[in-house]
């Protein structure tokens, strides 16, 4: 029997941030402290970076792999944000591709929840993954840096 043409995730990251849900929400809503946290690692230089904060609007980043790396070029993402409750809930379906090839499709649901102390936030990833795509694994350690990452800046602009 064939290998399946596409394989089908879903995970969910929990994290607690001692912040107002506001400031967490600010984070996934204000396009330069977004590019903060959702900027990639040292392997790798962001390209045009963009993010229309509305239901039906975009997010557009792009990313430079690093020589070296196993794979190289350009690895782009483009989403649409789906649904938007202030405070509370981002919704965004997205597509990645490798050099323009397609290799992914994605649900993603970041909830913002009160907490004592601060807040929870969940994120949880539905996705598709094409042949020659990174897979499921890769995706939600992918997530899990990101994640870690939006807390720094959370306590980073806290401090500020």
């Amino acid at each position: 029997m064939p290998e399946p043409s596409v394989i089908h995730s879903t995970f969910a990251i929990e994290r607690r941030y001692p912040h107002e849900p506001e400031r967490v929400f600010a984070a996934f809503a204000d396009p330069e402290l977004k590019r903060r946290w959702f900027s990639p690692g040292a392997d790798q230089e962001t390209e045009p970076f963009s993010l229309d904060f509305r239901v039906g609007g975009t997010e557009r980043v792009a990313y430079r792999l690093a020589p070296g790396l196993p794979v190289s070029g350009v690895i782009a993402n483009e989403g649409v944000i789906q649904d938007i409750v202030p405070n509370r809930r981002v919704v965004t379906a997205s597509t990645m591709a490798l050099n323009g090839r397609r290799f992914s499709s994605s649900l993603v649901t970041i909830e913002i929840l009160p907490a004592e102390g601060g807040t929870e936030l969940i994120c949880t990833h539905q996705g598709a993954f094409f042949e020659g795509a990174d897979g499921p694994q890769i995706r939600e350690t992918g997530w899990r840096h990101l994640l870690d990452q939006l807390g720094k800046e959370l306590d980073r602009a806290a401090q500020d």
